[in-house]
């Protein structure tokens, strides 16, 4: 029978939980890192023992780190993540030119195909390509150098590239997410960008028609669908059918179409999850009751999901990189909050149950299906 091996981030360590095919009994490793912000720990998909984890800190600045035994045991890897070409200043809140920092690595994404290809989304901005199992990096430069580039402006959170997406059926397709400037889309492997940004709407911006500027918070993509894409940005859940040349709105009946991840369930294209949390400046579930919203119709309509879940006296958050769905024949759909739970349904959301409790605030979820 398949294992099952979730990867979590935390504030203070990153933590690996595994369990056999029926996900009831869960063995918890960790802290690895103690102390240290684990801000995205990620395995690859062509091989399952291959582990990269983003290991910040105050004092000793970026690390990242390898595991070639499924997390056992862990190598620091190059961390040379300095900017490459000339990509002038951005503006800050107030509209003053600033240049561009690096701050941390927010998301690493591995190769489908390759373990020793892996990127990097960095703060502020950037995006980074390791093409020997994370050894040394280059930063795919033409992101930060479109026309645009100067007019981007951080998020509450940062300047930060938070999604990458390698497209399944277009070999050199990338997206990626930056807050908040936006999505883009390249189909020459990075070599040039596309906003796709047409139908956001934010009412920061003025300009209705505006080509970058937007805050998105998640995008996610079904294998089976790649030009459709799903979206959860600082209001708004989007969808896409054209690979981002157009955006519409289908937050339909939630709550609140504020919150952070959003994700596809492994099997149908058309079933969405996501956490909404009350408003921008309120970020805990509304009324106190911790609900995953469930669309079986790919947006719209949506369903809450309870059973399992507190309802009463609940004000975690869900942050945008700590939901995921695993691949098993009865999908698994996973979360952390920032309250330190980890919980998972096996019956694709209809009842739910924590993993483990009690740990750091948790930053980053993903799941391997192990053989």
């Amino acid at each position: 029978m398949s294992g099952v091996r979730v990867l979590v981030g935390t504030r203070k360590g990153a933590f690996i939980l595994t369990s056999d095919g029926k996900r009831s009994d869960w063995k918890v490793d960790g802290p690895h890192f103690a102390g240290w912000e684990i801000y995205h720990l990620n395995g690859s998909p062509a091989n399952p023992d291959r582990l990269y984890a983003s290991q910040s800190g105050g004092w000793f600045g970026q690390v990242i780190q390898r595991s070639d035994d499924g997390g056992a045991n862990w190598t620091t890897v190059g961390n040379d993540f300095a900017y490459q070409g000339d990509v002038g200043d951005h503006l800050w809140y107030d509209g003053t030119p600033r240049p561009w920092e690096f701050k941390r690595i927010w998301h690493l994404e591995p190769s489908r195909d390759d373990p020793d290809t892996v990127y990097a989304g960095a703060e502020d901005a950037a995006l980074y390509l390791s093409q020997d199992a994370g050894q040394t990096w280059k930063e795919l430069t033409a992101l930060r150098q479109h026309q645009t580039g100067p007019t981007w402006q951080p998020g509450a959170g940062g300047l930060c590239l938070h999604t990458i997406i390698l497209d399944p059926v277009h070999k050199d397709r990338i997206y990626v997410a930056i807050s908040a400037a936006g999505a883009f889309r390249s189909d020459d492997a990075g070599a040039s960008w596309l906003p796709i940004n047409k139908g956001l709407r934010s009412g920061e911006i003025p300009d209705d028609d505006a080509e970058t500027g937007h805050c998105v918070h998640h995008i996610t993509q079904h294998p089976s669908r790649p030009d459709t894409l799903f979206m959860q940005k600082h209001w708004d859940v989007m969808r896409t059918d054209d690979a981002g040349g157009n955006w519409r709105e289908v937050s339909g009946d939630l709550p609140s179409d504020f919150g952070f991840p959003i994700a596809v369930h492994a099997h149908e294209p058309e079933t969405v999850y996501v956490i909404p949390i009350k408003s921008d400046s309120q970020h805990f579930p509304p009324e106190g009751k911790l609900r995953v919203y469930r669309s079986r119709t790919g947006g719209d309509k949506w369903e809450p999901l309870t059973k399992g879940l507190p309802q009463e006296d609940c004000y975690v958050n869900v942050y945008r990189d700590a939901m995921a769905v695993d691949t098993l024949d009865e999908c698994g759909i996973y979360f952390g909050t920032t309250g330190g739970q980890v919980y998972h349904s096996a019956d694709g959301g209809d009842s739910w149950a924590p993993i483990v409790r009690d740990l750091p605030a948790v930053l980053s979820v993903e799941v391997q299906v192990l053989p």
